[in-house]
């Protein structure tokens, strides 16, 4: 590969800031207070709802999986259905509410987007439990391949930032994050993160993947056009000194709803996995004060409850 703005010739980059802070910051890290979550949260399965002519419909999984489905397929975005996000799924944070559309009452899945390879995002297991039943099509960034085909999905297309998917059977675009990537101390940085812009019936939705606040909100929309779903992550954001490079709080989340002006936004990463150290309701809480405070309406930036759905179209 070539050299490029995001790709020093070895690891890469981001284009704003540090691409997360060096192993020796984590005894600090262990060291901070960590707000105490409850074991388990009680979440009343749920069936995806018919598509019934719309554009798309959204349905928030949980953590950073949401189905979305088309008239061209169902997508999966960052599929995660583990009890634990880390190694083996024995070693990690547990999972405190569990997936809320049961892995064997999705529908068919036709593509799958993987936005970088951490535990919570990349799940080897449940690849392979979509391997086995779907053998879906996974569109993910630079370097992601071959920890892909590991769990035996046999279509994958990794995409640079800005580069349109050959393959999927609706547009798809990939978009720049602020973030990182490793499987353990050895490979950081190796392969590339991102989100995603899929258009479905004439609707635009952008999917943020993991990423702290940077100025390309606004480049997205000016390069893609007008967004009419935005999906951003709110938690994991604490403490600030260590999350900030690569996590949004939620009054960032705000800033970058702001500078992308979809007609609306739906909140994503938090209240699953137990990764940082702000309590599990405090991201809910803390976004409904930065729309207060930058005049943004509930309805242009909301939080779905496990297993809910919305419409476009």
């Amino acid at each position: 590969m070539e050299k490029s703005d995001h790709f020093d010739g070895t690891r890469f980059v981001n284009l704003v800031g540090a691409a997360g802070q060096p192993f020796s910051a984590l005894p600090r890290l262990l060291l901070e207070a960590r707000t105490r979550w409850p074991a388990h949260i009680d979440v009343p399965p749920r069936h995806a709802p018919a598509l019934d002519g719309a554009a798309a419909v959204v349905t928030f999984i949980g953590h950073s999986t949401f189905l979305i489905q088309t008239a061209a397929g169902n997508v999966l975005t960052d599929p995660m259905y583990s009890q634990r996000a880390g190694p083996l799924n024995v070693f990690g944070p547990r999972r405190v509410r569990q997936p809320a559309v049961p892995f064997d009452e999705l529908p068919p899945i036709s593509t799958v987007l993987l936005s970088h390879n951490h535990y919570d995002h990349c799940d080897l297991r449940t690849l392979r439990r979509l391997a086995e039943r779907f053998d879906p099509l996974v569109v993910t960034p630079l370097r992601n391949g071959p920890l892909v085909r590991s769990t035996g999905i046999g279509r994958v297309e990794e995409l640079d930032w800005w580069q349109e998917g050959k393959l999927p059977p609706l547009p798809i675009t990939l978009t720049p994050a602020q973030h990182f990537s490793a499987r353990s101390p050895f490979n950081r940085n190796l392969a590339l993160w991102g989100g995603f812009i899929l258009v479905t019936g004439g609707a635009r939705i952008f999917f943020a993947g993991d990423s702290g606040y940077a100025p390309f909100f606004r480049d997205i929309r000016q390069r893609l056009g007008p967004i009419d779903l935005a999906l951003l992550p709110i938690g994991a954001y604490e403490p600030r000194w260590f999350m900030k490079v690569v996590h949004m709080n939620p009054a960032e989340a705000v800033q970058a709803h702001v500078e992308l002006d979809p007609s609306e936004s739906v909140s994503m990463h938090f209240g699953t996995f137990q990764l940082t150290t702000e309590g599990i309701d405090e991201p809910v809480r803390a976004l409904e004060v930065a729309c207060r405070s930058a005049n943004v309406p509930p309805s242009r930036f909301r939080t779905l409850d496990f297993g809910e759905s919305l419409r476009l179209g």
